[in-house]
């Protein structure tokens, strides 16, 4: 039971720490971590890279530090299997209500960027590691999908503190590793190509995350009750997913009825 947590954990770490590349944190580390900018400061564009990868590795191990005490705490109903599996199917569902903004829910975005005024007053390894490490931690700065908050419940829900670690570290890693796509960045129009062109993806970033947490959502469904279980969290998942499609018409229906009745209301005149 804890195998399929546990590869479900790793697997939403890694698809969350991708879509946080899309986070306006994220894409102003691209702009201000890159060849152009570090060679502007004298420094080597390599090493400070990985000195941002460090930190947001590190950032994630406390993340998956803190997932490890909610672990312990869980491991009651780790132990059970079936129901740590059916809550941790559940929780994908939630999460990808969120993502789809399903009825106007979603989860706390946290809109806080780091502050790049460190690039000009600390040192190199200073301002990267710290930048990472916020970024790494994934709940310090912007958080583009609900699948962020999916990572800690799955990560607890295997009872395990080490796989909460493991998760934890993956999230960082995929997010630290964003700051390679300007690699080959040599001048500000490839620069602004490589922004072009991440502008372009970023809806089909966040449709990975909800079909990732459709996915798991299934698998886990299975995982606990066979066949039939994970049908049934496949069909809800699809029912989120096009929920909104569903209500357009009715919630156009509702608004021109609503304009109709204003303006065909009459105003007693005065006397």
């Amino acid at each position: 039971m804890t195998g399929w947590l546990a590869a479900s954990a790793l697997l939403i770490a890694a698809v969350s720490g991708a879509r946080g590349t899309w986070s306006p944190c994220g894409l102003s580390m691209i702009s201000a971590i890159n060849p152009l900018s570090e060679r502007s400061r004298g420094n080597r564009y390599s090493l400070t890279a990985l000195w941002f990868i460090a930190g947001s590795v590190l950032g994630g191990v406390v993340l998956g530090a803190a997932s490890g005490v909610l672990a312990l705490a869980a491991r009651p109903l780790a132990d059970q299997g079936t129901a740590a599996l059916a809550v941790a199917a559940v929780a994908c569902l939630v999460a990808l209500a969120a993502d789809r903004r399903l009825a106007g829910f979603q989860l706390p975005l946290h809109p806080r960027q780091v502050n790049e005024l460190w690039l000009t007053r600390y040192r190199r390894w200073l301002y990267a590691a710290g930048f990472g490490l916020q970024i790494g931690v994934g709940f310090a700065t912007y958080i583009m999908t609900a699948a962020t908050y999916l990572v800690v419940v799955l990560a607890a829900l295997t009872g395990s503190p080490a796989l909460a670690v493991a998760a934890g570290a993956v999230f960082g890693l995929v997010r630290g590793l964003a700051v390679l796509l300007s690699a080959r960045c040599r001048s500000a129009q490839a620069l602004r190509q490589l922004h072009l062109r991440l502008s372009a993806l970023e809806p089909v970033s966040l449709r990975t995350a909800m079909a990732a947490e459709a996915l798991v959502a299934g698998v886990l469904g299975y995982a606990a009750a066979g066949v039939v279980a994970g049908c049934a969290a496949l069909l809800a998942a699809g029912l989120i997913l096009t929920a909104d499609q569903a209500l357009r018409p009715i919630r156009g229906r509702a608004l021109m009825k609503s304009r109709h009745n204003r303006n065909t209301e009459v105003v007693p005149s005065g006397h």
